[in-house]
């Protein structure tokens, strides 16, 4: 299936803010749009060391130095460098951190939303915003797949901060018609991704190296998987789409490959793109999850032509080979 395919015309010499650029959908959100040749300015709180994805563009960007949650630092950031166009990635993401450390999660993810949106807000040359939300916004649900009309109704911490950084986003639109659209996907993976506690990078490497694959649920656990190349088009079709269409702001959009995959299903997959056959350390120590969560596209199928480039077995080839030569080479702190 054909993919969306970025309008470079459009992106060439554009300002464009980006939070959370370091994070791993960040990083390569902000490299396709280096290569796009936009004029990029992130938002960086914390020093990051030397990563494969992160060194090939950190010298052809603007940096501003601060917290997401500081709302004078994000209107320096749109203001001073003008930025046209805002991504809103800077979050808390990590659904076990946010367990043991909710409050941290509260300020990235809500306070963070309404500081950006804030800024927004008081900075005229901004035309579009996208927010990244989550499918687990939604909650549970008695019918699956989420659609963009169901209500939010989120009670585990991560959940909720996602949830309440949306109803922020539709009320700055509702109310002073800041041009801001919200994105909801399922979990992201790829190359680039070193953070080995996930699930997808954390089995690759398990499994490269011989060791059984941990499982911290009990295996069944239905989620989205999506590929990173497919979330970066995903959040610059959605911004083309509200340059053409301003009427598109204060909508949600689910993004997803609409093939869903429970946790044993996925390793089974990994494990035959592997080469391996490993049985699965099955731990049942996770906590605070809901059983099946998926996303229909559909909305953005229709509205802005959206659809994925990678099948998912495409996409952990790709994953998978990426690991092999960084491990190989003992990179990523493997």
């Amino acid at each position: 299936m054909a993919g969306f395919t970025p309008d470079q015309g459009f992106w060439r010499h554009r300002p464009v803010a980006v939070t959370g650029a370091t994070g791993f959908l960040g990083s390569h959100l902000v490299a396709k749009l280096v290569e796009l040749g936009a004029d990029v300015v992130i938002l960086q709180r914390d020093l990051v060391p030397s990563h494969p994805i992160i060194d090939g563009w950190r010298a052809q960007v603007h940096v501003v130095e601060g917290a997401v949650e500081d709302q004078a630092r994000c209107e320096r950031l749109l203001g001073e460098y003008e930025a046209r166009t805002v991504f809103h990635l800077a979050a808390q993401t990590q659904v076990g951190v946010t367990n043991l450390n909710p409050i941290s999660t509260f300020e990235a993810n809500i306070t963070g939303t309404w500081a950006l949106l804030e800024a927004a807000r008081r900075s005229p040359r901004v035309e579009q915003v996208v927010t990244a939300s989550s499918d687990k916004a939604y909650g549970a649900q008695p019918v699956l797949p989420y659609e963009e009309t169901m209500p939010l109704t989120p009670v585990h911490p991560y959940d909720v901060s996602k949830a309440c950084g949306d109803l922020i986003a539709a009320s700055y639109h509702a109310t002073w018609e800041v041009p801001v659209a919200v994105t909801r996907c399922g979990n992201f993976f790829g190359p680039g991704d070193t953070n080995w506690e996930r699930l997808v990078p954390g089995t690759i490497r398990s499994v490269l190296e011989g060791r059984r694959p941990i499982v911290r649920s009990d295996g069944t656990l239905l989620r989205d998987y999506l590929y990173v190349t497919d979330g970066v088009l995903a959040y610059l079709c959605l911004a083309e789409a509200m340059a053409a269409d301003p009427g598109l702001a204060g909508e949600a959009f689910n993004f997803s490959n609409e093939q869903p995959l429970d946790v044993l299903g996925l390793i089974a997959l990994i494990q035959d793109v592997a080469g391996t056959d490993l049985e699965p350390d099955i731990q049942s120590t996770a906590r605070h999850e809901i059983q099946a969560q998926h996303l229909s596209a559909a909305k953005a199928r229709k509205q802005l032509g959206w659809a994925p480039t990678y099948t998912m077995r495409e996409a952990i080839e790709e994953t998978v080979a990426w690991s092999r030569e960084v491990l190989a080479a003992g990179g990523a702190n493997g």
